[in-house]
């Protein structure tokens, strides 16, 4: 019986390498390919103002994205939605 569930881990561990590695390839080719735009734009250099700038705007966007999937995850599980859903009553 062991054997099963070890070989039953096994294919798991595989599909979900199958499914990662593929993901970090597509990460590492849009870091490389944006850092590769990024540096090739000529213009005037960016004061550290805009670079503060830009990373607030970064970290505000990921605070309020995170927030709301927090608060729609936790609606989800504590029933608010079912009471909102407006289906037929039991």
């Amino acid at each position: 019986m062991t054997s099963i569930n070890h070989h039953l881990s096994g294919s798991r561990d595989l599909r979900a390498l199958a499914f990662i590695v593929p993901l970090l390839v597509i990460l590492a080719a849009s870091v490389w390919w944006a850092v590769g735009l990024w540096s090739s734009v000529d213009g005037p250099p960016m004061p550290a103002a805009g670079y503060a700038a830009m990373w607030l705007g970064i970290a505000f966007s990921l605070v309020i994205g995170c927030g709301l999937m927090f608060l729609v995850f936790y609606s989800s599980r504590h029933g608010y939605d079912d009471r909102a859903g407006g289906g037929a009553e039991s």
